[in-house]
């Protein structure tokens, strides 16, 4: 080759990549191709638009054909371009009706798009016609009225008006339309069918409808037709082709007295599958979605009473062709060869040829055979976009693909030599030489300086280029370079081998045992020689070990040289095989150990109630899992609706050994639902209990607890009151539970018993005015069920009720109330104390308060209570056997509250040991109590207490003059008096032993001012702020 035409060479695929596998196609490849469209003619002013877009870089640029005539946009006004898609306006159906093909083009070469057709629908008129020729026809006879649609384009549906509109004709058994013909087919005329029938014409594309001129069917007078076999008048053609997955529709009608029946029939006698559908009355057969088993011989048969008739025609299928193999974008070295093949299917076969830039490939270097190109010896004007075609009479599919011929000289820009390659000792090294280069480079291979050849049995050079020395030892260790040649240049790369001694593992982990819950670490440590990079990883049953996400229980500690795992907080699920992997530069080493991880044991599966009696269960259950150690017991736990949570429960045996699968389990109470669980231990501890049983009831029985606390007293006059602590529902062993109330008097043999069915009662009464009051009775309460009688109480002294006592009451403050009342004429022993009962409305709600006080006492004091509210009251003595019956009630209302307000500008002075207090009256307001007086109290200064070491002085006016000690230091405090007691007291005032004449500003003001004045001395003034007590 000339040099100057490698230059040229070198400079078109400079940009190219020179390995095929980094190649990047940027020739043009279709997005959207064009559709075939069908307009309406009527709209002058509607644009047509043909889609086309490509992508590719740079980015394609468009031409349009028309029936394989080239477009020339820049003459034509009414085309235009938009990206790719031609836009036609002012359509014209002589111009613009026809064959659109698009091509698409850039640097790279040109393809071209699939065909599309441009076509347009119109609907003309009906010939101007007043009336049609009117048909006269027999009653019994059949017609057939023409429709004769006008010229069009697109598809046409018909319709029939009876008549005048919208009356249409209804298609049944005896009339037909068809969608081929339009015309309307009668079978058998009737003297309703007597009338104008106009045939109604819609264009399905430009929704134009137009209608005929009426046909008159008349009548005729001469007789009535008779009896006639069918005669099919709308049949199929011999021969019908169908495309695939069209929707094939044949029609068949005939006409005769009696109405013709049609029916359908495959020749073949093969039935036809479910898609098929009969419509109107049978006369058309559909087929949707047609296929190639579809195709063959159909039969419509008309018949009535007077014969029948057949037709016959074969549905031929045709498809067109659609792709079975296309090629592929390709990018091969320059002098390569080239084998591209494409398949496709159809009916008829295909037949096939090939385009290069959008035009017939040129035979002599390039082969064709049906589908398949080839071409020897690529040069660089081979490049370019090649699109197989496919076609038949049906249609015509075309498959595109590029074709880069390259050419480079040698590079390893992309696949160099690594600097260092390490190696251990006694292995096989391989040196790969890759270089990219278009044709393939030759190679040769250099140790230092020396050439390498296949001469000695360790080195072998492959025909790739590749270098392979095995069994290395620390003479191989060198600088290796390899050299690539082409016709267009020379590369090399180079890279140095060292070899290193083979790594030992020098502790490794052992198989061990551990318990849940406690830590240990795995060794893991290695001998290597110092020039390798040594990198730890651990594996747990298979998969790595993520030391980030689970370092909750893995760390990897230790140096370089040691990869030792420390494993916190073992649990159960980390039993299993751990596999240590040591990866150096130039190999892998691991070593494993099993770790067996032995915990309490898993829970128990399956508990049964296999038989159970009123206080025995038998129970049965399978193990879990021992979790490394073996079960040595079971505890078996229940649970009520009475208990908290569940309980452990006595069983038989006693101990229940881990071989044990069943136990009985005894002290149940009778006639209450049990749930019971089965917990496991072994040597490490108890595990998780098992899932609940299913609730079983334990049979009832007789009662076995009698009731507690039998006791009683206290009730109105002539009444024994009886009371006990029932008896818990899980204690009354069966339903049907009630009480027996047993009583007598002290002293006496016979019993007087009573029955309570109603398990929520816990008192009795007895009445009987006979009854001495507070008379002694023996009383005892048992128990029965449904099964029996159960236990009595022991039994305890009730006395009967006392008799009632008398009481008054007197306010006495705000939140005071006293009441008196006579006592019992009883001897004492008979009474303890006396009980007052209080409440605040007379219908005597439930909380109330009560004062009880011991002792033959007849007054009491009842404080805290609400103001100026009226209270009720009752009185009742009480003794061992609790409250008498209680006093008519009467009722208090408690005074009026004090003031809520305190003495406002108090002024005082004192000279020597008088002391002088001025203050403002404090007025009560409606709810409050009238102020009847003021209460004065000095207290010394060292007191915290107010009302400690004072001596309160009452006054009914706001002035006050008092003697006080001049060597003491004091606090005063007013407050107002009322009859609902003491009002709030005012802030304390502090009176000074050092005060020789001390004046104290109204509370108003904010400054406190002391006149010190010691005898025949100047006085002294200190200012203070009242709020912040200290020198201003």
């Amino acid at each position: 080759m000339l040099p100057w035409k490698q230059i040229v060479l070198l400079s078109i695929t400079g940009c190219l990549a020179a390995c095929t596998e980094d190649v990047i196609f940027q020739g043009p490849r279709w997005r959207t191709e064009p559709s075939d469209l069908i307009l309406p003619i009527s709209s002058p002013d509607q644009q047509a638009t043909i889609t086309c877009e490509a992508e590719g870089s740079p980015p394609p640029q468009y031409r349009w054909s028309l029936n394989g005539t080239l477009i020339d946009l820049g003459n034509d006004y009414r085309r235009h371009m938009s990206g790719g898609s031609l836009i036609i306006s002012n359509l014209d159906k002589d111009q613009d009706t026809g064959v659109y093909q698009c091509t698409a083009f850039n640097t790279w070469g040109s393809i071209l798009s699939r065909r599309a057709s441009l076509q347009f629908a119109y609907l003309d008129n009906f010939k101007t016609q007043t009336v049609r020729s009117a048909v006269n026809v027999r009653e019994g006879q059949g017609v057939v009225l023409l429709c004769g649609p006008p010229a069009h384009s697109g598809e046409l549906a018909f319709a029939w008006i009876f008549n005048e509109y919208p009356y249409f004709v209804q298609q049944d058994s005896r009339r037909f339309i068809s969608q081929e013909t339009g015309s309307l087919y009668i079978a058998k005329v009737e003297p309703s069918d007597v009338g104008n029938y106009t045939c109604v014409v819609n264009n399905t594309v430009t929704r134009e409808k137009v209608l005929s001129s009426p046909t008159p069917l008349v009548l005729r007078s001469d007789g009535v037709m008779g009896e006639y076999e069918p005669k099919i008048e709308v049949h199929f053609p011999d021969s019908v082709p169908a495309a695939k997955e069209s929707v094939v529709k044949l029609e068949c009608f005939a006409l005769g007295n009696p109405v013709p029946e049609i029916s359908w029939r495959r020749t073949s006698g093969v039935p036809f599958p479910s898609k098929v559908k009969m419509k109107n009355a049978n006369a058309v057969l559909e087929i949707p979605n047609f296929q190639q088993e579809d195709a063959g011989a159909y039969e419509c048969m008309a018949e009535n009473r007077r014969g029948k008739n057949a037709v016959r025609g074969r549905i031929s299928f045709h498809a067109k062709p659609h792709w079975l193999q296309t090629m592929t974008d390709t990018a091969l070295s320059i002098e390569e060869n080239l084998f591209w093949e494409c398949k496709a299917n159809g009916k008829p076969k295909p037949s096939y040829s090939w385009l290069k830039n959008g035009e017939p490939v040129a035979e002599g270097r390039v082969q064709i055979e049906n589908g398949a190109l080839s071409i020897a010896a690529l040069n660089l004007s081979d490049s370019g976009m090649y699109q197989c075609v496919a076609e038949n009479k049906h249609g015509i599919i075309y498959s595109s693909a590029q074709l880069m011929v390259l050419a480079s000289p040698p590079s390893f820009s992309k696949s160099p030599l690594r600097a260092l390659v390490k190696a251990r000792s006694g292995s096989e090294v391989t040196l790969e030489c890759k270089p990219q280069a278009s044709p393939p480079a030759i190679s040769l291979w250099k140790k230092g300086n020396e050439i390498l050849c296949s001469a000695s049995l360790r080195i072998t050079l492959l025909p790739n280029g590749t270098l392979k020395i095995a069994n290395v030892t620390r003479r191989d260790a060198a600088s290796y370079t390899c050299i690539a040649k082409n016709q267009f240049g020379t590369a090399s790369t180079t890279g140095k081998l060292i070899i290193t001694e083979p790594t030992r593992i020098t502790m490794r982990p052992t198989n061990m045992e551990i318990i849940v819950g406690e830590s240990i670490v795995l060794p893991c440590q290695i001998a290597c020689d110092p020039a390798l990079d040594v990198s730890f990883s651990w594996a747990f049953n298979g998969q790595l070990i993520d030391f980030q996400r689970d370092s909750d229980h893995f760390e990897r500690v230790g140096g370089s040289i040691s990869g030792d795992l420390m494993i916190r907080n073992i649990q159960l699920n980390h039993g299993g095989k751990y596999v240590c992997v040591i990866d150096t530069d130039v190999e892998s080493l691991s070593t494993s150990a099993i770790l067996v991880v032995k915990g309490p044991p898993g829970p128990p599966d399956k508990v049964s109630v296999e038989e159970i009696t009123d206080s025995t269960a038998q129970l049965s259950w399978t193990p879990g899992r021992d979790n490394g150690s073996p079960i040595t017991g079971y505890i078996i736990q229940a649970r009520t609706p009475f208990t908290v949570g569940w309980q452990a429960v006595d069983t038989v045996p006693e101990v229940v050994n881990g071989n044990m699968l069943t136990a009985t389990v005894v002290g149940l109470n009778a006639w209450v639902e049990y749930e019971f669980r089965v917990v496991a231990r072994n040597i490490v501890g108890l595990g998780e209990p098992s899932p609940a049983s299913a609730k079983t009831r334990t049979e009832d029985a007789i009662p076995d607890t009698a009731p507690t606390d039998v006791g009683g007293g206290g009730g109105t006059k002539s009444e024994l009151v009886i009371t006990w602590e029932p008896v818990p529902e899980e204690l009354q062993n069966g339903e049907g539970f009630g009480y027996i109330i047993a009583f007598r008097p002290v002293g006496t043999v016979t019993w007087t018993r009573a029955v309570i069915s109603n398990i929520g009662v816990a008192r009795y009464v007895f009445r009987n005015d006979t009854i001495p009051p507070f008379s002694p009775f023996d009383v005892k309460v048992g128990a029965y069920n449904n099964r029996g009688e159960g236990p009595f109480s022991s039994i305890a002294t009730v006395y009967s009720a006392e008799e009632g006592t008398m009481q008054t009451s007197q306010s006495v403050s705000a939140a005071q109330i006293e009441v008196i009342w006579e006592a019992l004429p009883a001897i004492p022993e008979r009474v303890l104390g006396y009980e007052v009962v209080y409440w605040e409305d007379d219908t005597k709600p439930d909380t109330v308060g009560k004062v009880r006080i011991s002792g033959n006492y007849t007054l009491v004091n009842i404080t805290g209570l609400k103001a100026n509210t009226v209270y009720y009251l009752s009185v009742a003595a009480f003794n061992t056997a609790g409250p008498g019956p209680q006093s008519a009630p009467i009722n208090t209302t408690t005074k009026k509250p004090p003031p809520d307000r305190a003495p406002l500008n108090i002024q005082w002075t004192m000279i020597g040991s008088t002391l002088t207090l001025h203050w403002d009256p404090v007025v009560a307001m409606e709810t409050e109590s009238k102020v009847t007086g003021y209460l004065v109290g000095p207290s010394l200064l060292q007191s915290s207490d107010l009302s400690s070491e004072s001596k309160m002085m009452v006054f009914t006016s706001a002035y006050l003059s008092a003697f006080l000690s001049a060597n003491d230091n004091y606090l005063i405090q007013i407050k107002a008096m009322s009859e609902g007691g003491e009002g709030v007291g005012s802030e304390p005032i502090h009176i000074h032993k050092l005060s020789e004449f001390t004046v104290l500003f109204p509370s108003s003001y904010q400054h406190l001012i002391w006149l010190h004045c010691i005898p025949f001395q100047p006085c002294v003034i200190d200012l203070f702020r009242v709020r912040e007590k200290r020198p201003f």
